[in-house]
């Protein structure tokens, strides 16, 4: 019977290895090379949009208040309500001026009889002095008397018209025509001359007031154009200029107060919610890329950028600018003609392979002026 041969150590070696290089060859993996969208840095923008929201209101509001103190008896209106010129919007209790009358016209009656007194004593002097019974001292005194009886009636004649005017200040009347936007006395309140009672916005120009903190405050002048739209109807959209700039900040915000009239449009309302759009030169010369585009590394903000030679990303640190509602504004770190990873910065490590995504929807990392975008890296 045939024996195998026998087989040494060393060919048992060699038989090993040449099982673990097969293994190590099918174990090879090609290098993956990920697809990522991206985006190419277009023109710095050279302006950028200022942004507030506002109330509008009417140009003209009157706060109405009665001539004269008195307790409320009747209050004709409620807010919301529209006046015209003339209209009665509440009443005090005028039963002390109309006593005023009556002891105003008592006073007018005796002194309109004490003029017809003296005139009757006048009038019998002078005849007297005619005849040269009675001297000229005495014509003079009559003369006199009569003089200072007809000054009291006539002060008189006031007092009784100051005192009817009086009784028709106890109704407190719209002057213009508009809409009550508020009101701060009720029945049965007592208010003094003066005081306040109601607000009344004057039909007419409206206007949207904003609150601009002191950053921003020196970008806004009188006549400038700004453009206004608003939450209630997005097609609205108007064409705004500053009207008024406040000269000092409101203690407690802060702020300026800027009002901006808009032009007379029928579906702008009293109370709308409106944004105020203004464009103004950059401090600073950014660029914009998307928010997803922005990572963060070793604390510091940063973005991937795409070696075009190479296909490979390298993190860039950049300083950020501020947020706006497409993306970020990026002050410092990137230059027209860059390409930066637009999405899925969490996968992205020095050197990575990287092919830039064909299916990728075309964006432009900066807004130009002439308004073209820039298509993204193929």
């Amino acid at each position: 019977m045939s024996r195998l041969p026998a087989v040494g150590p060393a060919v048992l070696v060699v038989a090993v290895l040449g099982l673990a290089g097969c293994s190590q060859e099918k174990a090879e993996v090609k290098d993956i090379i990920r697809p990522v969208k991206v985006v190419e840095i277009g023109q710095a923008q050279t302006t950028r949009e200022l942004d507030y929201s506002g109330s509008v209101r009417a140009r003209t509001e009157m706060n109405l208040g009665f001539r004269v103190a008195g307790k409320v008896t009747e209050r004709l209106v409620d807010i919301g309500q529209h006046v015209t010129s003339g209209d009665v919007l509440a009443r005090i209790d005028p039963s002390d001026y109309d006593l005023s009358v009556k002891s105003a016209a008592a006073s007018l009656d005796a002194a309109e009889r004490q003029v017809e007194t003296v005139d009757l004593t006048k009038k019998r002097a002078e005849q007297l002095y005619a005849k040269n019974v009675a001297s000229k001292s005495q014509l003079e005194q009559a003369t006199l008397t009569y003089n200072q009886a007809v000054a009291t009636r006539d002060a008189a004649r006031s007092t009784l018209a100051q005192a009817r005017n009086q009784v028709g200040y106890t109704d407190l009347k719209a002057s213009q025509d508009g809409i009550v936007t508020a009101v701060t006395a009720d029945v049965g309140q007592v208010v003094g001359a003066g005081t306040p009672v109601m607000t009344v916005a004057v039909d007419g120009e409206k206007e949207v007031l904003i609150a601009v903190p002191e950053m921003d405050i020196a970008e806004f002048k009188p006549g400038k154009d700004v453009k206004a739209s608003f939450w209630s109807d997005d097609a609205l959209t108007l064409a705004g200029k500053v009207r008024e700039v406040a000269g000092s900040a409101d203690p407690q915000s802060r702020t300026f107060a800027v009002r901006v009239s808009l032009p007379n449009d029928p579906r702008v309302l009293l109370g709308m919610t409106a944004n105020i759009e203004a464009s103004v030169a950059s401090r600073q010369q950014m660029v914009s890329v998307p928010l997803s585009a922005l990572a963060e590394k070793d604390g510091q903000k940063i973005v991937w950028t795409v070696d075009r030679n190479s296909e490979t990303v390298h993190p860039r640190p950049v300083k950020v600018g501020d947020f706006t509602a497409d993306g970020v504004n990026v002050a410092d770190g990137l230059k027209q003609g860059d390409v930066v990873v637009a999405a899925g910065t969490q996968f992205m490590t020095e050197n990575l392979k990287v092919k830039p995504s064909g299916d990728a929807a075309q964006q432009a990392a900066s807004a130009e002026n002439d308004g073209e975008t820039t298509s993204s890296l193929r």
